[in-house]
């Protein structure tokens, strides 16, 4: 067992569940990710053993045909997934989110639908707030939708979504009403169902294609286009207009915690990596471990490693106890996302010039721990979550 990340209290279902995942990234996902990676290929056989162990279900209620764990138990998971192959851990990610936004928001007629198909990985979730115009500046969301009788007629674009080909169920961010007090007053989560594929896949729905991207490859990224596709009102998540924006963002602060713990399983990785290749390749008739100037790479390496993820469990926990976890989750999000670059990047210069390589692990790693710096609200973003969450707690008296 390793040393470092590991996670007191836990109880045996949590350790049997993460034994296995552990094992099943070892035997079926690190032996084939570099080739899958290099090839933008999509995982689907690892997919299919995931299904296979309830990974789609983890923490969908048991009366639902989920195994009924907690979000510290999905962060682990994702730990693990995200230290055999990132991309992996982005396939359940927005799954795990939209799941997540239907338990805590979604009406009793939408969790009875959509629930027990997300548990097996029947139906698989993806969800969508920026646009190609906008960012973090959620309010300023054009895409539209105007009531129609029954139903909404939507227009607009929505951009950056994972498993945007590959799902079966968007919940998108769009405006639905003008003249609210507050602008995110005026947006509404639609639970927009469509096919598996790309091209125009429901009448005015258009999935253009996967987004080439510098890493991150495998799971599919895209844009989603509107024009005039017409969804039922019952497709409102939780039946009511206007409340669009405080689902999504707290559907956001889960996947903060979700990209920490990514973070968190690439740095791992890269830490093993660097360990062992120190300890193989000798310079001036030792292991470069034994050289101070890389022992001492290795030490720093490791108390980041340590620190991010008790950060990252720290967070998951408090929103398991039902407790205001915004500023821990930006905290954990911002340490462990900054740390996956510094630590990848050490790694990269303790393999020198095979780290360069395409056939070293550390190569793909350089390419996917970038993407932690921008998803789910950039460094810039968390700093500015944590400072109003501080001030709003050490407010002048």
């Amino acid at each position: 067992m390793a040393r470092l990340a590991q996670t007191a209290g836990l109880t045996d279902i949590q350790t049997e569940i993460l034994d296995t995942v552990r094992q099943f990234v070892d035997k079926e996902i690190i032996p084939h990710a570099t080739a899958l990676e290099h090839e933008d290929a999509y995982p689907q056989d690892i997919v299919d053993g995931m299904k296979e162990m309830g990974l789609f279900g983890l923490t969908i209620p048991e009366e639902y045909g989920g195994l009924g764990e907690s979000l510290l138990t999905y962060a682990l998971v994702v730990e693990q997934i995200a230290r055999g192959w990132m991309s992996v851990s982005g396939v359940i990610n927005t799954h795990f989110i939209v799941a997540y936004m239907l338990m805590h928001h979604g009406t009793d007629a939408q969790k009875q639908r959509y629930l027990p198909q997300m548990a097996t990985g029947e139906c698989r979730g993806s969800f969508s707030m920026s646009e190609p115009d906008l960012g973090s500046d959620v309010a300023a969301i054009k895409t539209k939708a105007v009531q129609d009788g029954d139903d909404f007629v939507i227009d607009g674009a929505k951009m950056w979504l994972t498993n945007g080909g590959t799902s079966t169920l968007t919940a998108a961010l769009v405006k639905t009403d003008e003249g609210a007090e507050k602008p995110y007053q005026n947006l509404t989560t639609f639970l927009v169902e469509k096919p598996v594929g790309y091209g125009e896949v429901a009448p005015g729905l258009i999935v253009p294609g996967k987004i080439d991207k510098m890493g991150y490859k495998g799971v599919d990224t895209t844009e989603m286009v509107f024009k005039g596709h017409k969804v039922s009102g019952d497709q409102i998540l939780g039946g009511k207009r206007g409340g669009g924006f405080s689902q999504m963002m707290d559907g956001v602060e889960v996947g903060r915690v979700n990209v920490a713990a990514r973070a968190c399983g690439i740095m791992i990785r890269a830490f093993e990596l660097a360990a062992e290749y120190a300890q193989q390749r000798s310079t001036f008739g030792k292991p470069i471990a034994q050289h101070q100037a890389i022992a001492f790479k290795l030490a720093e390496m490791g108390t980041k490693v340590e620190a991010a993820h008790h950060m990252m469990v720290n967070a998951a926990r408090l929103k398991d106890r039902g407790e205001r976890n915004d500023v821990e989750a930006g905290m954990a999000k911002y340490l462990a996302s900054e740390y996956c670059a510094e630590v990848t990047q050490e790694s990269f210069r303790i393999h020198g010039g095979y780290g360069y390589s395409k056939e070293y692990e550390i190569e793909r790693l350089m390419r996917e721990a970038p993407f932690l710096l921008i998803g789910e609200g950039t460094s810039e973003i968390q700093k500015t979550i944590i400072s109003r969450g501080l001030l709003r707690d050490y407010k002048l008296r």
